[in-house]
């Protein structure tokens, strides 16, 4: 038995089908419907379904046409950003209630470490459960709620028993859980990768668990280390209050294919005006410019130019971006254009992390 890990309580909160539900909160009449948030019009794409939605197979990033062709009386509805942040700026302030320790990945999810709480609870199942009680009672939406020793296992555990679900994974549970898990429920194996996996005949995490650290690194590279180790219950992330943000981006799809530059140009200074408000909005100016192309038949490229200082203006990173609009000829009409900054001025450069002896410790009160 591996010594030595840090034991932590982890609670993951995680938001249920939270634009839909938002919609649904603000219109009663919407209530019980299917609706999709985003995705109207024949070029559109479905930021988020509810889940009346999603018992016809629609979901989140399906183009609209197909939507409603899954779910022909599914009800389109605007996206409203200010809106979610404003809720989700309420249900985070219920987090810092328990802890500071708060780690959002999204507007709609996020790890806590109640591991010491300002409510002196001992239980971070009884935490978890008080948070989804007052977002209930104080927002009117509900959440999933995964806790466990890691943010790994807290994550894969508040998927488990969606919407409205809460799942605790004891320590001296952990291992059992792990081998039993579908290879597609780990956070972090994709589509693809699950693929590659079950070809090799890893199905579940027994099946990983009985691969060598050697053989997962030869088959799937860096991601074999993480592989490994998470499936044995090891995973050392703190949750970190303060996430650096890496990137900004704005991209627009349009409802006719541009075929010549010449149609993007006014396209791109649109883009490039909501770039440069997003960069004031958040006060970071980045050196990195990166245009993102989706051509007509979906394929994508990207073509980036690293400038020897930070930039926020829009005038600049639209000239930037018309150089790599014309960097090369289009391959095909083009449905979507994007413009994101990158190597931002927020970044700091990593500490070199130290190797860390690991273990599962068997009793812990949860």
């Amino acid at each position: 038995m591996l010594t030595n890990l840090p034991i932590r309580k982890i609670i993951h909160v995680d938001m249920d089908a939270f634009y839909a539900s938002v919609e649904q909160l603000d219109n009663p009449e919407l209530k019980g419907k299917a609706i999709a948030v985003g995705g109207g019009g024949k070029r559109g794409v479905v930021s988020a379904a509810s889940y009346e939605a999603r018992k016809y197979g629609v979901k989140s990033a399906m183009a609209g046409a197909l939507a409603i062709k899954l779910c022909p009386h599914l009800i389109f509805v605007k996206t409203n950003f200010d809106r979610y942040r404003e809720i989700s700026d309420a249900i985070r302030n219920i987090f810092y209630d328990y802890t500071n320790l708060v780690e959002p990945l999204s507007l709609d999810e996020a790890y806590l470490d109640v591991t010491k709480n300002k409510k002196g609870n001992p239980s971070a199942s009884l935490i978890a459960k008080e948070i989804k009680a007052r977002i209930l009672d104080e927002v009117g939406l509900t959440a999933s709620a995964g806790i466990s020793i890691n943010k790994f296992i807290a994550k894969v555990a508040s998927d488990y028993n969606k919407p409205n679900g809460q799942k605790t994974v004891n320590p001296e549970e952990v291992l059992e859980f792990l081998e039993a898990l579908d290879i597609r429920k780990f956070y972090g194996v994709g589509k693809v990768t699950a693929e590659k996996m079950y070809q090799k005949g890893i199905f579940t995490g027994l099946d990983l668990k009985q691969k060598s650290l050697a053989y997962l690194t030869e088959n799937f590279g860096k991601s074999g280390g993480y592989y490994y180790y998470i499936v044995r219950g090891i995973h050392t992330s703190e949750v970190k209050p303060q996430r650096t943000r890496k990137s900004l981006a704005a991209e627009r799809t349009f409802s006719e294919n541009l075929s010549s530059e010449v149609f993007m140009l006014e396209k791109l200074e649109h883009i490039a005006e909501e770039v440069a408000r997003r960069l004031l909005k958040s006060k970071v100016a980045g050196k990195t410019v990166t245009l993102k192309i989706k051509y007509s038949d979906f394929t994508l490229q990207t073509r980036s130019k690293t400038l020897p200082y930070y930039i926020g203006d829009k005038n600049v990173i639209l000239e930037t971006a018309k150089d790599l609009l014309y960097q090369e000829k289009l391959s095909n009409s083009v449905r979507l254009l994007g413009i994101s900054m990158s190597n931002l001025n927020t970044e700091k450069k990593k500490k070199p992390e130290l190797k860390k002896s690991v273990s599962v410790q068997l009793r812990f009160e949860f």
